[in-house]
């Protein structure tokens, strides 16, 4: 009997822990935002599933209240077999959804102007130009203005909006980092726009969230937001290092290749970004023409 108990208590246990388990990733993801785009989108999600339960909670009372009250042995339930049309029923069945419509769309509406992804960010502070381009299967961040590039490594200033520019040198992917919100297509010969802003120091996730081959599950990387004092030192020593990014150098950095370490470029050739956008600079190969890659970057090297 003992043993018995202890098994129930068990699998009670485990079942617990199995409804919890999709809910642990939230405590650092969407749902755990650190800066105004992702406590936007977090209220537009809250606002949603308040909305849309106004339908499902009663929905799943009356069910379980119908099947009580027209149960067999309920000799005071009415039986009407040939009932076949109420005004009443239908105002109900019809006003309920339709009032569910006309709020989610007013909390559509709203949070696509107010985050908007290239609407600008409210701050007295001058935003940090970012333009980030998705490779196979690396990301490349430049920093235009201080003429610097990193791998797989995204450093921005805290209490700073950051303006990214975003495009693909291959095929389609997408730009997340899920605590800052706003996920965002890069496009090979396009270029998309995204505002955000780290509100408190931290190391956030980043990734395509995209499948786009061989490399996709390691198509990552860390965003480090740190002081602003910080981001300074952290520029200043990544001039002093690292590769040259030119055309020639770029041509063999846009080589398939998997789980490249982060590394910087000290100096970036002006325009290379425009280059790559314009198709100046050819896209890379895409991972129909290939498979997996060597790993080796112009980072190895140096």
């Amino acid at each position: 009997m003992q043993a018995r108990a202890i098994t129930a208590t068990a699998m009670r246990a485990a079942t617990v822990a199995a409804l919890l388990a999709p809910l642990a990733g939230c405590a650092a993801g969407v749902l755990d935002p650190v800066g105004p785009v992702g406590h936007g989108e977090r209220t537009i999600l809250f606002n949603a599933l308040a909305i849309m339960l106004a339908i499902v909670i009663p929905t799943m009372i009356a069910t379980i209240a119908f099947a009580w009250w027209f149960r067999a042995g309920n000799t005071r339930a009415r039986y009407r077999p040939d009932f076949v049309y109420s005004g009443q029923i239908e105002l109900l069945v019809w006003s309920v959804p339709l009032l569910t419509i006309l709020f989610l769309g007013g909390v559509i509406w709203t949070g696509s102007h107010e985050l908007d992804p290239a609407r600008p960010l409210t701050s007295r502070a001058r935003p940090l130009e970012v333009q980030v381009v998705a490779l196979d299967w690396k990301w490349l961040f430049i920093y235009p203005e201080q003429r610097i590039a990193s791998v797989n490594r995204l450093v921005i200033p805290v209490g700073v909006p950051v303006h990214f520019t975003i495009s693909s040198a291959s095929v389609l992917n997408t730009f997340f980092v899920p605590r800052l919100g706003s996920q965002i297509y890069a496009m090979n010969g396009m270029r998309s726009q995204l505002n955000l802003q780290a509100d408190k120091p931290g190391t956030y996730w980043g990734q395509s969230a995209h499948y786009s081959g061989d490399g996709f599950s390691d198509m990552n990387f860390r965003a480090f937001a740190v002081p602003v004092a910080q981001f300074g030192q952290w520029t200043a020593a990544a001039a002093g290092r690292g590769p040259v990014l030119d055309a020639a150098t770029y041509r063999q950095f846009a080589r398939q290749s998997q789980e490249v370490a982060p590394f910087t470029f000290r100096a970036v050739e002006p325009g290379l970004f425009d280059a790559v956008v314009a198709r100046r600079l050819p896209p890379a190969p895409g991972p129909e023409r290939g498979r997996g890659g060597t790993g080796v970057s112009p980072g190895d090297a140096g």
